[in-house]
């Protein structure tokens, strides 16, 4: 072809979706496999969610509500915001798109943490805007560097809490510093993703700062701990004028109706989210105890996934561990070649995990 194709999107390396359990399971001649490689939900989805789902489904030939509304005005009330405020989207990730679209321009710099999750920058060299990037500083986001690349060029910084891959937080006080340095043309992304499974009190609520004066949008997600990856739906929350103007770059129907039937009932679930949340606690203390028992050094965390230290290549460790039939994630992309990531799972994986884990670390000493 001879499309001219312009430097800024050739300069995107597109992110690598995992394959199917499925096609892993046929590729090593393995069954029965265990994924801990995601961040997904142990539990499953929200049972309420899926009720609602199904019961929504003899509407498909209908176009879903293009507003959102039902599930943009349970957002607002549980969440305590006027509707104006909130986006919503087909998963967070979009949210990303529409905030770099609507803000950002050719020349224009967004700064983020180095590692952090890759949408930012793909989006950011999307719209050919530079991504500038702040290395983490003990796996967690140096405020105080980031304050300081900030010039007239600079128009977003995304900041995760807690933050993907390292599992750290940002305190409130730690912000509050931080937005007394960023200038007013600046607007700053709270990716909140994991944000429920924060058990720390000094850990950073975005929601007090996103309906203020300040350009500050909060972004979630059912993924995690409503357990609703499958079907993509997020949402922000930050001031009306901001969310007015991704409303201006918003697809319509960008939030499927059997996501917003989903997402509407699973913030009438607490019973399922409130059984997550303590099974993902008590899971990771579950591992951290096996790892410590293998003399293992692991890095404990605010979110429901948590880095381990291999002390060999991450790669041939993830590949050793496929053939054990246990799926985790190596961080040699994000510039940890020695650790691999891992979420909490049920006790019967966790178990399987360490069991696989103690196998695959005596076999490459």
């Amino acid at each position: 072809m001879k499309l001219r194709i312009p430097d800024y999107i050739k300069s995107i390396k597109p992110y690598k979706p995992g394959k199917p359990i499925e096609e892993l399971e046929r590729e090593y001649g393995i069954h029965g496999s265990i994924k801990l490689a995601s961040n997904e939900n142990p539990l499953g989805s929200s049972p309420k969610a899926i009720s609602a789902m199904q019961a929504a489904m003899d509407k498909l030939h209908r176009y879903p509500d293009g507003s959102g509304y039902y599930l943009v005005e349970k957002l607002a009330g549980k969440l305590g915001v006027d509707p104006g405020c909130v986006v919503l989207g087909n998963g967070s990730d979009e949210i990303i798109g529409m905030l770099t679209r609507a803000l950002m321009q050719p020349g224009d710099e967004a700064i983020m943490t180095e590692p952090s999750f890759l949408m930012y920058e793909i989006m950011v060299r999307s719209v050919g805007a530079e991504p500038v990037f702040v290395p983490l500083k003990s796996l967690f986001v140096d405020l105080d560097d980031m304050a300081a690349r900030i010039t007239d060029r600079t128009r977003i910084i995304f900041l995760n809490n807690p933050a993907n891959p390292t599992g750290t937080i940002i305190s409130k006080d730690e912000f509050a510093r931080f937005m007394e340095q960023v200038p007013e043309h600046v607007a700053v992304v709270i990716d909140e993703a994991y944000i429920e499974f924060a058990a720390d009190p000094d850990c950073l609520d975005g929601l007090a700062w996103a309906a203020g004066d300040r350009a500050v949008a909060v972004l979630r997600t059912f993924s995690k701990a409503y357990g609703l990856a499958g079907i993509r739906i997020g949402y922000g929350v930050m001031p009306g004028e901001l969310a007015e103007l991704l409303h201006r770059v918003r697809q319509p129907f960008n939030a499927n109706a059997l996501a917003q039937a989903g997402a509407c009932a699973a913030l009438d679930d607490d019973d399922f989210l409130g059984q997550t949340v303590s099974l993902v606690r008590a899971e990771l203390e579950f591992l951290y105890a096996g790892l410590e028992h293998l003399g293992v050094n692991y890095f404990p965390s605010e979110a429901n996934f948590f880095l381990i230290d291999v002390q060999s290549d991450a790669e041939a460790f993830f590949e050793a561990m496929l053939r054990q039939g246990v799926i985790v994630r190596s961080m040699a992309s994000y510039g940890y070649p020695e650790y691999i990531r891992i979420n909490a799972g049920t006790r019967e994986e966790n178990q399987r995990f360490l069991a696989a884990f103690e196998r695959v670390m005596k076999h490459s000493i």
